[in-house]
């Protein structure tokens, strides 16, 4: 086998035990790594060769998810009007916390300085970037500190995973939009990418 290839697959079986790690942990936060390992169908020896401990695991499924939503603030202000790339965004950070709720002690306990300051520092950049752009286009009239609200955004989502809490996420996050001077008022969007009764 080519070196080539041998890194292909060591990628292919990172990105695979992430995958199911990500699953496993939040519906199990004390699922055992042999359980990740089988599920993802590598041995135990290939796991910890790209995640020595299980702390390394968790970080990895944390920093994952945070480069995820980095890129996707770019593609999505490549994709749409700056507004509508924002929303999104903030609706898919919203599934994301919702996401990792279950493991959010862990991350904290394997999560040292270093790595807070460098993944917060990038979510920062990625709300900035997307202000930026949305100030620049006039549909925001008071931007505000972007640390301020992704703070801001980060208690919103702590709100209860029923239809009431999720309702009231949605009703805190127009609000704070309003706050922000936003130019084209709330959109009725159920999930990432598409709009009740009308598809993207």
């Amino acid at each position: 086998m080519s070196l080539s290839s041998r890194r292909s697959d060591a990628r292919a079986n990172r990105e695979r035990i992430l995958a199911v790690a990500r699953e496993a942990l939040a519906a199990d936060p004390e699922a055992s790594i042999h359980s990740i390992a089988k599920a993802a169908g590598v041995g135990q020896g290939t796991l910890y060769r790209h995640f020595p401990t299980r702390e390394a695991l968790v970080l990895g499924v944390y920093r994952e998810g945070i480069d995820d939503l980095v890129v996707l603030a770019s593609s999505l202000l490549d994709e749409h009007r700056p507004m509508r790339a924002f929303r999104l965004w903030c609706r898919r950070f919203g599934e994301y916390a919702r996401e990792k709720h279950g493991i959010a002690a862990l991350i904290r306990s394997a999560m040292s300085e270093r790595h807070f300051a460098e993944t917060y520092s990038m979510m920062v950049d990625a709300v900035r970037r997307m202000m930026q752009a949305c100030s620049d286009e006039g549909e925001l009239s008071d931007p505000a500190d972007p640390e301020d609200f992704l703070q801001a955004l980060a208690l919103f989502m702590q709100l209860a995973t029923t239809a009431d809490g999720l309702a009231r996420s949605e009703r805190l996050l127009d609000l704070a939009f309003r706050g922000l001077g936003a130019r084209d008022g709330p959109e009725q969007t159920t999930a990432y990418g598409s709009k009740a009764g009308a598809p993207e």
